[in-house]
């Protein structure tokens, strides 16, 4: 029971990558916060945590608004005294194109959720861990940050300024007694990597299948990224056995970046 009492906040909760930390969170014993914009999908994680006993409440909450994220914050405090864990998760694929044919908006939008969604999620925690003394804060990047993936540059870049914001925030926090690491997940198994491969193969006139031999062609374990080893990584670096770890990037992409 890593998680055994500590309160834990997961933006984007409700489906994929989010739902899998969610739940392994409230498996480690741990009281969650689901945070995210679709409130039935937050509603059916709840349910399955309070099926094996963890308790859990669901916060309507848009990591883009400074409101909505301080609101998140407030709740989880007034529920359950406090903030022990921030997983940052929120983010979006963005568009799938050449840079030149990239809308504007499309780019603002990328970075509005995954770059301003996380640095308000922390801004809205971080007053209650820098008073206690303590706290945790897993950010969820990408692989994409660290080496290239065409047509994909709005997301690469937005992943890229995690790295940035979780080094520096760990040098900001750590003499409060707060840690700060990052995930780089590979390509992880889900609805949302189906919808790229969708994309790439319709860009480059190949099949699907094609493309998702691609994705895992560079791995030295041949094959792509299950949820469940990237929330097993989040636990690890929320809990008190990564208590030496901050301003880390932890590579979750089986072998494909190493460094």
């Amino acid at each position: 029971m890593l998680l055994e009492g500590k309160v834990v906040i997961v933006t984007g909760a409700g489906r994929g990558l989010g739902r899998a930390i969610a739940l392994r969170c409230g498996q480690e014993g741990a009281h969650l916060v689901l945070a995210g914009r679709t409130v039935a999908e937050l509603e059916q994680v709840a349910t399955e945590l309070r099926e094996f006993g963890a308790r859990a409440v669901v916060v309507a909450a848009d990591v883009r608004d400074v409101e909505s994220t301080e609101a998140m914050a407030a709740r989880a405090v007034a529920e359950f005294g406090g903030v022990d864990v921030l997983v940052a998760n929120s983010g979006i694929a963005g568009p799938t194109a050449p840079l030149w044919e990239v809308d504007p908006a499309d780019w603002e939008e990328t970075f509005a959720v995954n770059v301003r969604g996380v640095f308000l999620a922390c801004r809205a925690v971080l007053p209650d861990m820098v008073q206690r003394g303590s706290g945790s804060i897993v950010v969820v990047g990408s692989m994409s940050g660290k080496r290239p993936l065409a047509n994909r540059t709005p997301y690469a870049s937005s992943k890229m300024a995690l790295v940035g914001l979780t080094r520096t925030l760990a040098a900001e926090t750590g003499p409060f007694g707060v840690r700060v690491n990052l995930v780089s997940p590979g390509p992880v198994n889900g609805p949302r990597l189906e919808n790229v491969l969708r994309e790439q193969a319709r860009l480059s006139g190949r099949t699907v299948e094609d493309v998702r031999v691609d994705f895992s062609r560079d791995s030295p374990l041949r094959r792509l990224v299950e949820p469940e080893q990237v929330a097993a990584t989040v636990v690890f670096l929320a809990s008190d056995e990564a208590a030496a770890i901050t301003g880390d990037d932890l590579n979750v992409n089986t072998g494909i970046a190493m460094y």
